[in-house]
């Protein structure tokens, strides 16, 4: 468990539209950028090796506005390419509120934030949704599947745990932004699958989006 007194207050951010992390869950990212090869460079020299992931909110007065809560991950893995190029994974820790912006030399953004209200997330168990009615989510999931011409490994599906189908399916699955970012403020599993279910039902009804991309 990553004790709430270790973490620190200052994190650098990486805002990425679309792009969801959920604690204990694995989130490929890929760096060419060279603010982001630069951030990446800077993590590693620190203790803890966080990034934090948030989705930005850009309105009429700030376009470079973000979301309030985002989580912070690990670098766990990572390698470069021959031109410089950096493939990592983050590791979700926890999720974290953004409290204000770090003014800096660095080309990269830098974010205070506040890790109270979010113990749950490194309290290192998974969490168990206990109303979980597998059989009729995976129902659900099949049509979800079968309107966009997806396939699923789906007897890895059915063993999964609930923490790991659940978050997985929400950071995998083609939503909109602000529909990731509700996923993400989900104060239980239970209620996050209540979300994901929503947002299944509502693609449903409404076609969605011709989904290309195949689950493995």
């Amino acid at each position: 468990m990553a004790r709430y007194k270790d973490l620190p207050d200052t994190i650098p951010i990486f805002p990425l539209p679309g792009a969801l992390l959920l604690p204990r869950a694995h989130l490929p990212l890929h760096l060419f950028e060279p603010r982001y090869l630069q951030m990446f460079d800077d993590t590693l020299k620190t203790e803890t090796r966080l990034i934090g992931m948030v989705q930005p909110n850009p309105n009429p007065g700030n376009s470079a506005a973000l979301h309030k809560i985002g989580c912070a991950g690990r670098i766990t893995q990572f390698s470069e390419t021959e031109d410089g190029r950096y493939m990592i994974t983050l590791t979700g820790l926890s999720r974290f509120r953004l409290e204000g912006e770090e003014d800096g030399f660095t080309p990269y953004r830098r974010a205070r934030v506040s890790w109270a209200g979010f113990e749950a997330d490194r309290n290192g168990r998974s969490e168990h949704d206990h109303d979980f009615d597998r059989a009729a989510f995976l129902a659900i999931l099949n049509r979800f599947f079968a309107a966009r011409d997806l396939s699923a490994d789906w007897s890895s599906l059915k063993e999964a745990d609930d923490e790991l189908l659940i978050n997985s399916l929400s950071m995998l699955l083609d939503f909109e932004p602000e529909e990731k970012q509700a996923l993400l403020e989900a104060p239980s599993l239970s209620t996050r699958r209540e979300t994901l279910v929503t947002l299944l039902e509502y693609a449903l009804r409404s076609g969605g989006a011709d989904g290309e991309d195949v689950m493995q």
